[in-house]
């Protein structure tokens, strides 16, 4: 994987460790909801707005897993990334709390 390149799964991935909700995300990385919306769904998005993407949810504390023969991606750096900006941590991550 380049990167640059971001996968949709990812994409999903990282907001879901964050707590993070697409207009949560949009409104980080400067891009409208339409636009994270189709990504996730998996269009097309310029390789410069993948890369903004990726640059904000890294800087929040999301580190990307490229495929390593069980596929692509995402955890947080470390437990701290978790509990210093609007995310919640890891532990307390659960299918009801993923917005």
């Amino acid at each position: 994987m380049s990167p640059v390149s971001l996968k949709p799964a990812q994409c999903r991935a990282a907001r879901a460790l964050l707590d993070w909700t697409q207009q949560q995300l949009a409104e980080h990385v400067g891009l409208s909801v339409v636009s994270i919306r189709a990504f996730e769904k998996g269009k097309d998005m310029r390789t410069s707005n993948q890369a903004l993407l990726r640059l904000t949810l890294e800087k929040h504390g999301v580190q990307f897993i490229d495929e390593n023969g069980g596929g692509a991606g995402a955890r947080l750096r470390d437990r701290e990334a978790a509990s210093s900006g609007e995310g919640i941590k890891p532990d307390k991550l659960t299918s009801e709390n993923d917005g």
